[in-house]
């Protein structure tokens, strides 16, 4: 088992190195080019989110579909996630994921975009789609598409489940001294109450929690940043500074490069807000809405909250706290982050627990949708059961386990998932240009397909 957990570290650090992220990256920037910029529409996609379209073709509204993606991809990763780039990368980093949450925008809007063009409708009349279906109706891909379905399913049982029941379960046991046993079951529980009820149940709560959970972790957040307002300023020089002048970095930062900020940065922004991993369009797909690019904008406002907004914050708060708190130590990301809320009295320790508890838990919601109808789409409806039932069984397990060698394999899964995504963005980028045109660039937004 540890040589497989090297051999998987080595994959995973290749798979995720530059020819991953300038992959992503490029197809980012690619996008945003060829599609004028839709980042430009950014409140028109918030204004379209909130706004109810209950006569369109759809399972769940705009709202639910968007709650239920921004639950899978706000997770760990935006608190952790954020303190591992700077403390490997140096402030610069912040910066850096910054950029590729705005560039990501037009990947997440691309990915929306093919979701609902390409979606099905089956016969007891439920939408589905996501990549695995762009691949083979957009281009006949069959072979490809089911590579990113069984990629897709088993990366659910790992980013999605037992990594974020295994911080659940950590964070419950080294704060308030729960056994990790009791916390798998009743988290399992919970999972279990929610997710049996399929996509309008997992919606529904979705669309409860989410808006709470982010609104009470930036408002932490702003908190935070007024008790260190002091330092607030210099934390934006250091952090705009040091992503281009590895000398910038001081005040208590490990020494970096500016290769090293930008990778770090970029890969963490990349590996936060999903976009170009194929997995939120799943869930896209089953929205109501009347056109292919309504909802292409309302996803595209998932990556604007998840990275523009909660990782910048984040990243503001840690470097912030370290200016305040030099003494703050650096040994890995999870440290650095218990470092710096702890020294905020009062709020900062229970503004990061529940921002780790209630994020982890969202993204185990999310993430079963998108498990399962992958599962759906490589075996049919009649084994979506079967899923749910190892799935839930599976945040126990993850609850009372080492995970190192499961990281690995989800690192890996997901990193698979991105390629066959990828190459269908790429592939399909006229389809992407036709669409936007008739109904963006024309004016024809509130048209029906």
């Amino acid at each position: 088992m540890d040589r497989l957990n090297e051999i998987l570290t080595e994959v995973s650090g290749w798979l995720w190195g530059w020819p991953m992220i300038i992959m992503l990256l490029g197809t980012h920037v690619y996008l945003t080019i060829i599609l004028r910029f839709p980042q430009r529409k950014i409140l028109t996609a918030i204004r379209l989110s909130v706004k109810s379209d209950p006569d369109a073709t759809g399972d769940v509204s705009q709202f639910r579909s968007l709650a239920t993606a921004l639950a899978a991809t706000i997770g760990t990763g935006n608190i952790i996630g954020v303190a591992t780039a700077i403390a490997l990368g140096g402030p610069g980093a912040v910066l850096w994921c910054w950029l590729t949450g705005v560039f990501g925008i037009s990947t997440k809007y691309a990915e929306g975009l093919l979701a609902i063009k390409y979606r099905v409708k089956t016969k007891k009349g439920r939408m589905l789609g996501g990549p695995m279906y762009a691949l083979e109706r957009g281009l006949g891909w069959r072979w490809a598409a089911v590579l990113f379905a069984l990629f897709a399913a088993l990366a659910s049982f790992g980013i999605g489940n037992t990594v974020q029941a295994n911080a659940i379960a950590t964070v419950a046991s080294e704060t308030y001294n729960i056994s990790p046993a009791l916390t798998g079951a009743a988290v399992s529980l919970l999972t279990a109450a929610v997710v049996l009820g399929g996509i309008k149940s997992i919606a529904r709560v979705c669309g409860l929690l989410v808006p709470f959970m982010a609104l009470f972790y930036v408002m932490g957040c702003l908190y935070i940043l007024w008790v260190n307002a002091p330092y607030l300023w210099p934390a934006l020089k250091l952090i705009v500074q040091s992503a281009f002048s590895p000398q910038a970095a001081g005040g208590g930062f490990v020494g970096t490069t500016v290769m090293m900020a930008a990778r770090f940065g970029i890969a963490r922004g990349l590996f936060s807000n999903e976009s170009g991993l194929g997995s939120a369009p799943i869930v896209a797909a089953a929205a109501q809405t009347r056109n292919p690019v309504r909802q292409a904008l309302v996803s595209s406002s998932g990556t604007f909250w998840d990275t523009v907004v909660i990782c910048a914050i984040t990243g503001l708060v840690i470097v912030s706290s370290v200016l305040a708190y030099p003494d703050i130590g650096f040994e890995n990301g999870a440290t650095l982050t218990k470092a710096a809320f702890s020294k905020i009295p009062v709020i900062g320790t229970p503004l990061l627990t529940f921002g780790l508890l209630t994020f982890a838990f969202s993204t185990i919601l999310g993430w079963c949708y998108y498990g399962e109808r992958a599962v759906e789409y490589l075996r049919g409806h009649r084994w979506v059961l079967v899923y749910r039932v190892l799935y839930i069984v599976s945040v126990f397990v993850g609850s009372v386990i080492e995970l190192s060698l499961v990281w690995n394999l989800a690192d890996c899964m997901n990193a698979l998932m991105a390629i066959p995504n990828l190459v269908s963005l790429l592939a399909l980028s006229g389809v992407l240009i036709s669409e936007t045109r008739k109904y963006l660039w024309q004016g024809q937004l509130d048209c029906e397909m």
